[in-house]
């Protein structure tokens, strides 16, 4: 029985810094998204435009990390400790996967072509609608963090 609690917080242990360095990097996220948004002048395309190449960046980790470690662990997880939260991904995951769809929209805007002022624009007004996706996004992940991965982690540390 001790061997298996050793293994649950060897397992599970490392799932919560995964969890806060993915964090980290939404934070990095908001802080680029929240620096172009406060933009006004659509005159400097290229200064713009570097802005916007470093969002999606970001942007692309950011989701990519989620779906292909977070969310992965976190349905190991609910598997294992088999409480219910099988269930609970099933539903929210879709709605996850079209906040995904969005962002990666969103960034083959840029293509690497040659943006005017126009197409800047135009971005910004895609912006908006990328920020309140991201809001929705992080609604949801924090909720699967909480019931997902924070509801097991008191059984983890006492293991």
């Amino acid at each position: 029985m001790l061997e298996n609690c050793r293994n649950a917080r060897e397992r599970w242990g490392g799932v919560s810094e995964l969890i806060d360095r993915w964090l980290k990097e939404r934070q990095e996220l908001l802080v680029h998204y929240c620096e172009l948004s406060g933009e006004n002048d659509f005159s400097q395309t290229e200064a713009l435009k570097e802005k916007f190449v470093r969002l999606c960046e970001v942007l692309v980790d950011y989701v990519s990390t989620g779906h292909f470690e977070i969310y992965e662990q976190l349905v190991r997880e609910a598997r294992e400790f088999n409480d219910g939260g099988l269930e609970l991904a099933a539903k929210v995951y879709p709605r996850i996967e079209q906040t995904t769809e969005v962002a990666l929209n969103f960034n083959d805007r840029l293509d690497g072509r040659e943006l005017s002022e126009q197409d800047i624009k135009a971005l910004f007004g895609e912006l908006s609608k990328l920020g309140e996706t991201l809001e929705s996004r992080f609604e949801m992940e924090d909720f699967l963090i909480e019931h997902l991965h924070n509801v097991h982690a008191g059984k983890v540390a006492s293991a």
